[in-house]
C-alpha cells in the first residue's frame, strides 16, 4: 500500500540546521509513492546541498527564479502547476514571515505565493529556536498563516542545536510523512469525537499473575488513526499494550475491565461514536492475593473463584445518549468460529447498529486481518488486508451510516 501514489509534491527546503530532516523526508515521501520536486532557497544550501537532494529526489533541484532550463523561464509557474501540494520542510521563522506578508523575492516565495490556492495546498513545516517559536511575532504569523489556508504541522519538542531545549525543532520524518498521509485522506469525520476502546484487558490473581489474552491492540489502533485522519477528535483508551500512540490521538491507558469501563463511561458522555474494539475480559478473580501465591508442594492447585466483567458496549449502547442517537455505537467480536452466526446474536445481544466480526486466532498480533460487517439489513466482508486499510475501509462506512438519512 502506497499511501501517497500518484501525488505530486514539491518539497521546499529554507535556512535551518533541520535540512538534514529533509533528506529522509524526501526518501519517506517517495517510499510511499510520491513523485518529489525539492526546490531550496540560498540560505538552505547552506546546510544541505542541491547534489544530495537531487540523488534522493531524483530530479534536478531548483534554487533560483532565473533558472534557464525552464523555456520560459517561469519556473515559479511551472512548477506549482504540477503539485498537488507543496510542502516547505523546514520552515525558518523568517519564511513563515514572508509567507504572511506575500514576499515574493526567491523562487519558492514566488511559488507560494503564485500557487493556485484551490488546488495546491502549503503545508508548512517549522524549524527554530524555542525562544523564536514562543515569540508573539510567531506566533501571530502561526495564526494569520493557519486563517489564510495554510496547513501549519505542529513542532517537537527536546534538545536543539543551539544546546537550548524546548519547543520549535522540526517534526521527525516519519511524523511529517504521516501527517501529509493524513492530509489527504478524506474528512468524512469531521466534527466528530470518536472514542475507539483497543487491547486486552488484565484482570490481577496476584501481584505477578493474571488473566489476559492474545489482542495486540493493533486493529484498534489502525482505527484510532484511520479516524483522526478523517478529521475526527479521537480518544482511545487503551489496554496494556507497547503500541506508540497514533499521531494526532488522545490516549488513555488503563488495565483492567473495570478500568476501561469507568474510562469509556466517562468520555462516551462528550463522544459521538464508539468504537469498541478492545478484547475485554469476560471475568476477573473474585478477589486479587495481596502476595504472590506461593506452591506448597501438596500438588494441589490454589482454589480461584471468579465474577463476571460488566460488558463495557452494552452498558454504553443502552445509555441515553446512544438510545437517542446522539452517540453511534460499532461492536467488535472476536470468535474462534461460526463468524457470522455469533456476530449477528452478538449484535442483538448488545444492541448496536454495527458489529464487526473477525476471527481472533487468525488475527491477534497480526498486520493483517479480515472483517465481516453485520447491520440490521444485512452482512459485508472486507476482505483480508493490512489493517490500516482496513480501518480507514470502516471509518468510511461509519460515516456513510452516520450521515444516511433514517429509515
Amino acid at each position: 500500500m502506497n499511501d501517497l501514489a500518484g501525488k505530486h509534491i514539491v518539497l521546499g527546503l529554507t535556512g535551518g540546521i533541520a535540512c538534514y530532516k529533509a533528506a529522509e523526508l524526501c526518501r519517506a515521501l517517495i517510499k510511499e509513492g510520491a513523485t518529489v520536486q525539492v526546490v531550496m532557497t540560498e540560505a538552505a544550501a547552506q546546510f544541505i546541498t542541491p547534489v544530495t537532494m537531487q540523488a534522493l529526489s531524483n530530479r534536478p533541484v531548483y534554487d533560483s527564479q532565473w533558472d534557464a532550463r525552464e523555456g520560459n523561464n517561469m519556473a515559479h509557474i511551472n512548477l506549482s502547476r504540477e503539485a498537488d501540494a507543496i510542502l516547505i520542510a523546514p520552515c525558518s521563522a523568517d519564511f513563515m514571515a514572508k509567507l504572511l506578508h506575500g514576499r515574493a523575492d526567491d523562487l519558492l516565495s514566488l511559488m507560494c505565493l503564485a500557487r493556485p490556492i484551490d488546488k495546491v495546498s502549503l503545508l508548512v513545516a517549522p524549524a527554530m529556536n524555542r525562544e523564536m517559536w514562543a515569540h508573539p511575532a510567531t506566533q501571530r504569523n502561526l495564526a494569520q498563516l493557519q486563517a489564510d489556508g495554510t496547513t501549519v504541522f505542529g513542532v517537537g519538542t527536546g534538545e536543539q542545536a543551539c544546546g537550548e531545549t524546548g519547543d520549535g525543532r522540526m517534526l521527525e520524518p516519519d511524523e511529517l510523512l504521516q501527517d501529509v498521509v493524513a492530509f489527504f485522506q478524506p474528512k468524512v469525520l469531521a466534527g466528530q469525537h470518536v472514542l475507539v476502546s483497543a487491547g486486552p484487558t488484565y484482570e490481577a490473581i496476584d501481584p505477578v499473575r493474571g488473566i489476559t489474552n492474545l489482542s495486540s491492540g493493533k486493529m484498534g489502533f489502525a482505527i484510532a488513526r484511520a479516524a483522526c485522519e478523517a478529521g475526527a477528535r479521537v480518544t482511545l483508551v487503551a489496554g496494556p499494550v507497547s503500541l506508540p500512540t497514533p499521531r494526532g490521538v488522545e490516549r488513555l491507558d488503563v488495565r483492567s475491565a473495570s478500568n476501561m469501563l469507568e474510562a469509556c463511561v466517562d468520555i462516551a458522555r462528550a463522544a459521538t461514536v464508539f468504537i469498541a474494539t478492545a478484547a475485554v475480559a469476560d471475568w476477573r478473580p473474585a478477589a486479587s492475593a495481596n502476595h504472590k501465591i506461593k506452591k506448597d508442594g501438596s500438588g494441589a492447585a490454589p482454589q480461584l473463584a471468579f465474577v463476571e466483567n460488566a460488558d463495557i458496549l452494552a452498558t454504553i449502547a443502552r445509555s441515553p445518549r446512544a438510545a437517542s442517537g446522539a452517540l453511534y455505537c460499532v461492536g467488535f467480536a472476536a470468535e474462534s468460529h461460526d463468524l457470522l452466526a455469533h456476530a449477528t446474536a452478538k449484535r442483538e445481544r448488545k444492541g448496536v447498529p454495527l458489529l464487526v466480526g473477525n476471527i481472533g486466532p487468525a488475527t491477534f498480533g497480526q498486520d493483517e486481518n479480515a472483517l465481516m460487517l453485520v447491520d440490521a439489513h444485512g452482512v459485508r466482508e472486507l476482505p483480508r488486508n493490512n489493517k490500516l486499510a482496513l480501518a480507514r475501509q470502516l471509518v468510511a462506512e461509519i460515516a456513510t451510516r452516520l450521515h444516511a438519512p433514517a429509515r
